[in-house]
């Protein structure tokens, strides 16, 4: 008889060999399985094939098991049991996960949400080591390539293979220094004012920035820089004003005074993304639980989801 691929073997193949030998009858054995008794004497030449044993010969009316059947029995229940551990995932245990988790993330979520889940990280997961990268124009080859973990955006990039999750909603707010100016009395004070904002190295300006350009409301910006952080420095001292999200206050731009936007803005979502290669897997499944932990109560203007 000739030997087949034992690489041919499957959960199948390994569960209908059991029932077999436990049942001592194809046609029980077919009816324990939901199979029928061709399908059942098929898929035993194909397991004689790789056994390069007849496993089951007749005597009298029914089949007798060969002295290869006992051999095989508890290492096909053992296989069967790896198998069944494979599928279920190793248990993950966050005390022992050592390695470097990458986030993509700008100014606001940086500061909103990685200083207390570095805090849960520390104290659950002590041999990892957060590693926070801009996340600029969020493009999904960053993840897909593996170059982060999650990405922090509120412009998820498309793909099939991308997910996503939305994390909070944030409104807008005008940004001054207090020192040098009052908050604008009105639309037309806003629009009559010099302002600073963000342009990125590729040139993106913010979602801001274009949706009040498409409603018609031409503003005088003075000067840009590539991100949140650069703006506190350019309006104190100076009578500018910037139109940014409100929960900056909280971190970046602290210490500023901040005014209603006098037009009106649309909400700012904000996403966690991930691809769908580490949808499943134990360690990202707690990872992005944890930094849904974290999502402090809402602020004003501001809808957790």
């Amino acid at each position: 008889m000739n030997a087949a691929n034992p690489l041919d073997l499957d959960g199948h193949a390994l569960g209908l060999l059991l029932a077999v030998a436990e049942t001592g009858s194809v046609t029980r054995a077919a009816e324990r399985l939901g199979l029928t008794q061709s399908a059942v004497s098929h898929a035993l030449d194909k397991l004689r094939a790789i056994t390069g044993d007849a496993l089951f010969v007749r005597c009298g009316r029914g089949i007798v098991a060969t002295p290869q059947v006992a051999l095989l029995v508890p290492q096909a229940r053992a296989l069967l049991a790896g198998l069944q551990a494979f599928g279920a995932g190793a248990a993950f245990d966050p005390a022992r996960w050592e390695g470097v988790c990458t986030i993509a993330a700008n100014d606001l979520q940086r500061d909103l949400l990685l200083p207390g889940l570095l805090r849960r990280l520390r104290a659950q997961a002590p041999g990892l080591r957060l590693r926070v990268i801009p996340s600029g124009a969020p493009r999904a080859a960053l993840l897909r390539d593996g170059g982060c973990d999650l990405l922090l955006t509120p412009r998820p990039p498309e793909g099939s293979d991308i997910l996503q999750r939305r994390l909070f909603e944030d409104g807008y707010a005008v940004f001054f220094d207090p020192q040098q100016r009052a908050a604008p009395a009105d639309a037309a004070d806003w629009a009559a004012a010099d302002h600073v904002s963000v342009a990125y190295d590729d040139g993106r300006g913010l979602d801001i920035d274009e949706h009040l350009a498409g409603q018609g409301h031409k503003r005088r910006i003075v000067a840009t820089v590539p991100g949140f952080a650069g703006i506190a420095a350019l309006l104190r001292g100076g009578p500018w004003l910037a139109t940014l999200p409100s929960r900056l206050a909280e971190g970046v731009l602290h210490g500023l005074a901040t005014a209603p936007v006098p037009v009106p803005t649309p909400v700012l979502p904000m996403y966690a993304v991930w691809h769908r290669r580490q949808h499943d897997d134990p360690a990202q499944r707690w990872l992005r639980g944890e930094l849904l932990q974290g999502l402090s109560p809402p602020q004003s203007g501001t809808q957790f989801q």
